[in-house]
């Protein structure tokens, strides 16, 4: 009995220091970039020298290393374990929790695509199981070039010469009486993308379909995919289309932004 009672003390006492080291790290930020033994102290209400044996640990595991100038700065561990991080998220991954926000916040169905090469795909798909609208499109499904707020993105981020080409070799298919087949009007229509940040479709691919896209950036400010949401366009008044169109842009610098930390 005595040594089970042992066992959870120790157990205990490990969780608290386990607690304590994440405290320390918690620490760092923008701002933060190296902390001092008297900083610790205060923030864990402990006495500096109680303080300084958390941290000596921290250096002894590498999740923490002396500054040159003084105090303590982050270690090559936690350098290992973001590069090991990084290597596990995929784009569908890391745009899923901004997609099912967003689809929640509409009440509408909401797409992730990529270009790779003359194919539009669909690498994600979210519902909020509410209103939204029931598509075709699954992941992995091909999108047209020359219709729907997705495609119209990508192709309005992508190098003018290359969508010309593109576009003047590939069969455009009129879908609706509102698709653009002629390629001069395509690229007009691409250029106003451009300078709005954003694409509204409106009965181009499917008669009762709004889509409103926006394009996703990586680390290098280069557009790698397009967000966008797909809606029934007899339920999207003038207010309530601004409004999604917001919510879009909101999503698109989402996951722009956590694809920025991710890679970096």
């Amino acid at each position: 009995m005595s040594g089970s009672t042992s066992s959870a003390g120790a157990y205990r006492e490990r969780n608290s220091t386990a607690d304590r080291a994440l405290d320390i790290l918690m620490m760092f930020d923008e701002t933060e970039l190296v902390v001092s033994a008297t900083a610790v102290a205060g923030r864990l209400g402990v006495a500096r020298s109680t303080a300084y044996r958390y941290l000596q640990s921290l250096v002894t595991s590498r999740f923490l290393e002396e500054a040159p100038g003084g105090g303590f700065r982050l270690g090559l561990r936690v350098m290992e374990i973001a590069r090991l991080a990084r290597r596990s998220y995929g784009l569908p991954e890391i745009a899923r929790p901004a997609m099912t926000a967003l689809s929640e916040r509409t009440g509408e169905t909401v797409l992730l695509t990529r270009r790779v090469g003359d194919l539009v795909v669909c690498v994600e798909t979210a519902e909020s199981g509410h209103r939204a609208v029931r598509i075709s499109y699954e992941r992995g499904s091909s999108l047209p070039l020359n219709a729907g707020a997705s495609a119209l993105v990508l192709l309005a981020w992508s190098s003018p010469e290359e969508v010309n080409g593109l576009l003047r070799s590939a069969p455009l298919k009129r879908f609706t009486a509102s698709t653009l087949v002629d390629v001069d009007a395509l690229m007009e229509r691409l250029e106003t993308i451009r300078a709005a940040g954003y694409a509204i479709s409106r009965a181009e691919l499917d008669p009762d379909i709004l889509g409103v896209g926006a394009p996703v950036r990586d680390d290098t400010g280069q557009v790698v995919a397009a967000v966008s949401v797909a809606a029934l366009a007899s339920r999207i008044a003038g207010e309530a289309e601004a409004d999604i169109v917001g919510h879009v842009l909101a999503a698109a610098q989402d996951i722009s932004d956590r694809m920025t930390v991710v890679a970096g």
